[in-house]
């Protein structure tokens, strides 16, 4: 290490940022070294952020390889907005409970129900135990094993999972990430204050791999102007492909899917008009969505009273008006049946409503000969010289007119 011969401004002696992410198994090893321990008891606090511009979905273990021995304390962050917020991903330490007040956890302690679980674990932060005791890791794919089993053989059920659960898709999912380390290795439970120099801490590798989040409408993702960018396929444009390009909305934007293996489902976008279907809704609608099943394209939000797949029909409670154009505004009237004569809203194509017993007329507002209205038509019965509204009585020998003289 370099024993207080560090420069940044000397070649020789500097060990500077990049030298975390170049290659590995040069000889001398190279690698980034925090300034000593020189302020103790003060805390050596050290943040390390890496930054893509990019979504990014985590395919394998993130691996930091130090040179210095391993953190008695740090903390993995991640960060979903680009830095905006920051959110911990695992807490590292010696004495879980002593650092964080958090007892210590292994991934294999994990569940399905649990994968989300913020956990500390002490299984990285003995400084130096055996010669490749180097790295600290957040593992990814054990907590994938969760679902696809040991050997990930069962890929399926993750993918499965993966499309269905935003919070698991989002879980592997960052735009930053952020090591911050809090207390560097000591190898002892006293500091050597006359000897601070040798605290530090110094990172010869840090691995991150995963792939740009395209939503799965992606097989590449390049530099552009010094940003990542994907390759956009199947009609999609954005940043992530997250939405159709123009006159491509013939259905709602979807995120391809794994499924079903191996080849999954890529939900391209498609024109806003294909084939002998076209978008035509009459000027009702001016919005369309295409329907796999059917494969056929139907309007949307059909205006003016109303529906059907070209919004050529008019919906329940509305009839045909013979004497205006399919394009007219007023195409559909309403059937008006009056809610008391009629059993139900509806009417047939010439605006006639299904009246009740005793009701007539074409919204079932009148009433029959020997019926009177009373919130509806009821039956007139006669006794002397008193008549009574009511219901038809209950004859051994019923009559074939409602009124019936005692």
């Amino acid at each position: 290490m370099c024993n207080n011969e560090c420069d940044a401004e000397n070649e020789d002696l500097a060990h500077p940022p990049e030298l975390m992410f170049d290659f590995e198994g040069r000889n001398p090893t190279t690698f980034w070294q925090s300034s000593s321990w020189k302020k103790y008891p003060k805390a050596l606090l050290v943040n390390i952020t890496l930054s893509w511009s990019k979504t990014i979905e985590l395919t394998d273990d993130i691996v930091v390889t130090f040179e210095s021995g391993r953190p008695e304390q740090m903390v993995l962050e991640k960060s979903l907005d680009y830095g905006k917020t920051w959110q911990p991903y695992q807490f590292y330490a010696t004495d879980c409970l002593d650092a964080f007040t958090m007892d210590a956890k292994t991934v294999q302690d994990l569940t399905q129900h649990t994968l989300l679980d913020i956990i500390c674990t002490e299984e990285y932060s003995r400084g130096y135990v055996w010669k490749y005791d180097k790295t600290v890791r957040f593992e990814i794919k054990d907590r994938f094993a969760l679902f696809a089993g040991p050997r990930l053989h069962n890929m399926a059920s993750l993918y499965g999972q993966l499309d269905t659960t935003k919070n698991l898709r989002d879980f592997f999912t960052i735009t930053d990430l952020r090591v911050r380390l809090l207390r560097p290795a000591t190898g002892a439970t006293m500091v050597d204050e006359n000897n601070l120099s040798r605290y530090f801490y110094a990172i010869s590798d840090i691995k991150v791999q995963g792939r740009c989040k395209c939503n799965l409408h992606a097989n590449s993702c390049v530099f552009d102007k010094e940003t990542l960018n994907c390759e956009c396929e199947h009609n999609t444009t954005g940043p992530d492909c997250g939405r159709c390009k123009r006159n491509y909305q013939g259905r709602t934007w979807s995120a391809g899917s794994y499924l079903p293996i191996p080849k999954g489902t890529a939900n391209t976008c498609i024109p806003n008009s294909i084939g002998p279907v076209n978008c035509e809704c009459f000027g009702h609608s001016n919005r369309c969505s295409y329907i796999e099943l059917l494969n056929s394209v139907i309007c949307v939000s059909c205006k003016h009273n109303t529906r059907g797949q070209h919004c050529q029909d008019c919906k329940q409670g509305y009839f045909r008006n013979a004497s205006a154009e399919l394009e007219d505004e007023n195409v559909c009237i309403d059937c008006s049946c009056n809610p008391y004569g009629s059993d139900s809203v509806r009417c047939n194509g010439t605006g006639f409503c299904k009246c009740k017993e005793g009701t007539t007329g074409a919204k079932c507002r009148d009433c029959l000969p020997g019926y009177l209205w009373d919130n509806g038509c009821k039956c007139v019965i006669s006794q002397g010289n008193l008549s009574l509204v009511g219901s038809t009585p209950d004859l051994e020998h019923p009559q074939d007119e409602c009124s019936y003289l005692f």
